[in-house]
C-alpha cells in the first residue's frame, strides 16, 4: 500500500521516469532557465579547451655602445623617470572607426520630408542634402511654413513620394562648421540674476538672413506643380482610426 501511494504521488507531481529533465511546461515555456540547466549539469566544472597564442615574435629592445676600452649593452628607449602607481586608472584603448552615415533610398535631394521630432514636428519641409556629420539639411522655405535652414536627423523624418527641383541652389557654403555655435560665458553675474543688468537676446546674423533669402527664392521658383506651396504649408496629423504604416507618403 505504502508503495503505491507513493507511485501516486510521484505520478501526480508530473515527474515521469522517461520525461526530459527540462521539459515544457507550455509550448515555448521550458520548466528551468538556461542558468538553472547550467548549474544542474555542472558544466562550469568540464574544461574548456582555449586557441592556442602564437608565439610573439621578439623584437630588438637593446643595442651595442662602444665604452672605452669594451662596449655595454644600453636600451634603445630610455626608461621613464617616474612610473605610475598602481590604482591609476588608464584609458582603454578604443578600436571604434567613424563610419559615415548611410542615406536611406528614399531620400534624394528635393524630397518633401515630414518632420516627427521637435520645435517643428508636424511640418512639410524640402530636402537640400547631406552634411558630413550624416544629419539632413532642410529648409521650409522659411518664406512658407516658417522652417528655416536646419539640421534633422534621418531617423525623425518620413520621406514623401514628392520631389521638389532645386538643381539651381548652391549648397557648397553649407556644412558643419557653418552651424556650429559660437562659445560664450555660461556665468550669471549677480546684476543678471535680480534682473538689473539683462543679457541682450539672441539675435540671428546678417549674413544667415541672406542665405535664408537667397535658398528659399530658388526653391520656391522651383515649385511648379499645383498647389504644391499650400501642401508645404499644411501641417501633418493622423485623425482617428488613421494609421502611419497603413498610408502611402
Amino acid at each position: 500500500m505504502k508503495c503505491i501511494n507513493e507511485f501516486i504521488a510521484f505520478f501526480r507531481s508530473g515527474e515521469m521516469a522517461h520525461a526530459p529533465r527540462n521539459r515544457f511546461l507550455v509550448p515555448g515555456i521550458p520548466r528551468y532557465s538556461r542558468s538553472a540547466v547550467y548549474a544542474k549539469k555542472a558544466l562550469y566544472k568540464k574544461n574548456r579547451k582555449g586557441t592556442i597564442k602564437k608565439a610573439e615574435v621578439e623584437q630588438q629592445t637593446t643595442k651595442k655602445v662602444q665604452y672605452k676600452d669594451g662596449h655595454r649593452i644600453v636600451p634603445l628607449e630610455k626608461a621613464p623617470r617616474f612610473y605610475p602607481a598602481e590604482d591609476t586608472p588608464r584609458p582603454k584603448k578604443s578600436r571604434k572607426v567613424n563610419k559615415p552615415t548611410k542615406l536611406r533610398a528614399s531620400i534624394t535631394p528635393g524630397t518633401i520630408l515630414i518632420l516627427l521630432a521637435g520645435r517643428f514636428r508636424g511640418k512639410r519641409v524640402v530636402f537640400l542634402k547631406q552634411l558630413p556629420n550624416g544629419m539632413l539639411l532642410i529648409t521650409g522655405p522659411f518664406k512658407i511654413n516658417g522652417v528655416p535652414l536646419r539640421r534633422v536627423n534621418q531617423a525623425f523624418v518620413i520621406a514623401t513620394s514628392t520631389k521638389v527641383d532645386i538643381s539651381a541652389c548652391s549648397l557648397d557654403k553649407f556644412d558643419d562648421a557653418y552651424f556650429k555655435r559660437e562659445k560664450g560665458s555660461k556665468k550669471v553675474t549677480e546684476e543678471e540674476l535680480l534682473g538689473e543688468n539683462q543679457k541682450p537676446k539672441k539675435t540671428v546674423s546678417e549674413a544667415r538672413v541672406a542665405d535664408q533669402k537667397e535658398i528659399d527664392s530658388k526653391v520656391i521658383a522651383g515649385l511648379k506643380t499645383p498647389h504644391i506651396k499650400d501642401y508645404l504649408h499644411s501641417r501633418f496629423s493622423l485623425s482617428k482610426g488613421q494609421f502611419p504604416h497603413t498610408l502611402g507618403f
